[in-house]
């Protein structure tokens, strides 16, 4: 898995998402990454992102 990255829009109090991206894209919780991660491909992941656009 590649490094995590969250927005730059989160500010200071971690209420996010954190991606990393690569062949699998994970997908976690920023306050809670022990609870484990959602995995999708990265054609899946592409289409979230098109879908929100």
């Amino acid at each position: 898995m590649a490094v995590w990255r969250k927005s730059s829009h989160s500010g200071e109090n971690y209420s996010c998402v954190e991606v990393a991206l690569g062949p699998v894209v994970g997908v976690r919780d920023t306050k809670a990454r022990q609870a484990g991660q959602l995995t999708v491909s990265a054609r899946a992941w592409r289409s979230v992102l098109d879908r929100l656009r």
